[in-house]
């Protein structure tokens, strides 16, 4: 059995450009959008909205590169990752926050999210981040908004 421990206080990322330093000098983190480690890691499981079906790890965005993106901004990678899922806190619960943490996948969720156990929490992601994400989406070419259902 892996035991994870939520840390009794964690940093918390200020900016963009600290998440795009993040990312570009560390593999394997991930972004959650949830209540926090101190609520996830106690049952690090993740529930299917529709189905209510319990999945083996917690549901987590990968902020690895993919290579395709070949030379491209990082500092826009980073913040289309954190942006896709910036309209949870207004449709589930207005204490749902970001937060990063290394995890290894075990499995694949029903929307082909990784599913992560053994996390260990990075830090939170401040509110101007997702600002500073906001910004930088709207600065790119084509329309974009958050991954958000009905």
């Amino acid at each position: 059995m892996h035991e994870t421990h939520a840390p009794a206080t964690m940093t918390t990322i200020r900016s963009l450009d600290e998440l795009t330093e993040l990312i570009a000098t560390r593999r394997h983190l991930y972004l959650r959008w949830s209540l926090g480690p101190q609520t996830d890691l106690s049952t690090p499981t993740s529930r299917d909205g529709l189905t209510g079906v319990e999945l083996p790890g917690l549901s987590a965005n990968p902020l690895d590169v993919e290579d395709w993106w070949g030379e491209r901004s990082l500092r826009t990678w980073a913040a289309r990752r954190l942006y896709d899922y910036s309209h949870l806190p207004r449709v589930r619960d207005g204490r749902v926050r970001p937060w990063l943490l290394y995890g290894r996948e075990v499995a694949r969720g029903p929307d082909n999210e990784p599913l992560v156990r053994d996390v260990r929490p990075v830090g939170w992601v401040d509110e101007e981040v997702i600002a500073q994400a906001e910004q930088e989406i709207a600065r790119q070419k084509g329309p974009w908004g958050p991954l958000s259902r009905p």
